[in-house]
């Protein structure tokens, strides 16, 4: 794809990217860090609110964020809306190995403003927990779309409340930043050092490079646990003290369990530790029923291979208010659309619990055309 310039036709040279037939108006800066950073944009002609990520593209290497975009499409997935490419200024300037240059990847997406974090933070402020219809709906939205990407072999690396983006009015949730991101291949080495601390599945701090797609499973109990506490569930301070964190509440794991997580890690030196109950983490009061501890308890699991699959997760019974179709959300506004399952959803779900898919799907189908 050609570079693109700035443009001041309709706008400073700064706040105007023109691309082809397409013309961003750029706005102010969402975030920024080692990554790049991401703006705000509009689309001039049909005036829709973008966000524009721009990362340096080393003319060396492939970006494997942008590949893997473009394999996505899902509700709870964020879309990718376009890409585009711009000059660098001098001093970020690197050259390939057959004379290219560096440049500026853009990578439009659409926009939708808030996230998991913020949202649990706006609560915890007021000293309120997460009304528990919201956090039934944004777990079941996060199972569904990390399940997408595990069926085409994607493993996200990098689940935390800040990749979760929340629209505030309709309580939809997307999954964002897959720079992390990687399609796993069986008995092929990944770096072991990889998702931020407190979701970090605890293979991954035993030293395992031939991970799966179950770390992700992991970081989805530890945010389910964090949007239920208000805080988070692990909290450690380094990746020790992070393990320590895990087995205070878990209970030492057994050499089995070891060898499940990591068949090469020789040191098996950790005091002896029950573990706690999850009653004694959430106490009566707090809103937690023993359909959410069964639900975390299938994703926190030691062994990788124990852990649920996230396609079966969606027919748990912790979800089974989301399906009562007298079912609304804080301020009266009605559920999204949660069972237009494909039919990949669908055959990827284990037999067991294909006909709980089945059945929702065509009763929320059928409760749309009679609204229509």
């Amino acid at each position: 794809m050609a570079e693109v310039q700035s443009s001041s036709a309709e706008a400073s040279s700064s706040s105007l990217v023109m691309r082809g037939s397409e013309a961003y108006s750029l706005g102010k800066a969402l975030g920024a860090g080692s990554f790049g950073s991401v703006t705000l944009a509009q689309v001039v002609e049909t005036k829709e609110t973008v966000a524009i990520k721009q990362v340096l593209q080393d003319p060396r290497y492939k970006n494997r964020e942008l590949d893997i975009m473009k394999l996505l499409r899902h509700p709870n997935v964020v879309e990718l809306r376009d890409f585009y490419y711009t000059p660098v200024a001098a001093e970020q300037q690197r050259t390939g190995s057959h004379g290219e240059k560096a440049s500026n990847l853009n990578v439009v997406m659409e926009y939708i403003p808030e996230t998991v974090y913020r949202v649990v933070k706006g609560y915890t402020r007021q000293q309120r927990m997460l009304p528990m219809v919201l956090v039934k709906l944004y777990v079941y939205q996060i199972c569904r779309g990390v399940a997408h990407l595990h069926a085409l072999g994607i493993c996200h690396r990098d689940i935390k409340p800040q990749n979760l983006l929340v629209d505030p009015k309709r309580h939809v949730l997307k999954i964002c930043d897959f720079g992390s991101a990687k399609i796993l291949k069986p008995g092929e080495c990944s770096v072991s050092y990889i998702c931020s601390r407190y979701y970090r599945a605890p293979e991954l701090m035993l030293g395992a490079t031939e991970y799966t797609t179950a770390i992700d499973i992991w970081s989805i109990g530890c945010v389910m646990g964090e949007i239920m506490l208000g805080r988070p569930l692990f909290p450690g301070t380094t990746s020790v003290d992070q393990l320590v964190k895990i087995i205070q509440t878990m209970g030492t794991p057994t050499r089995d369990q070891m060898s499940s997580m990591n068949p090469n890690y020789t040191e098996f030196r950790f005091p002896e530790v029950k573990p706690r109950q999850w009653t004694k983490i959430f106490p009566e009061g707090s809103g937690v029923c023993s359909e959410a501890l069964g639900l975390l308890t299938g994703l926190l699991a030691y062994e990788p291979e124990k852990r649920l699959p996230l396609h079966d997760a969606l027919a748990h019974e912790f979800f089974d208010e989301l399906r009562d179709p007298s079912t609304r959300l804080p301020g009266d506004v009605a559920m999204p659309v949660l069972a237009d399952f494909n039919h990949e959803e669908i055959c990827n779900a284990s037999t067991a619990v294909r006909p709980k898919l089945i059945a929702w799907k065509a009763a929320e189908a059928r409760r749309a055309e009679a609204d229509e």
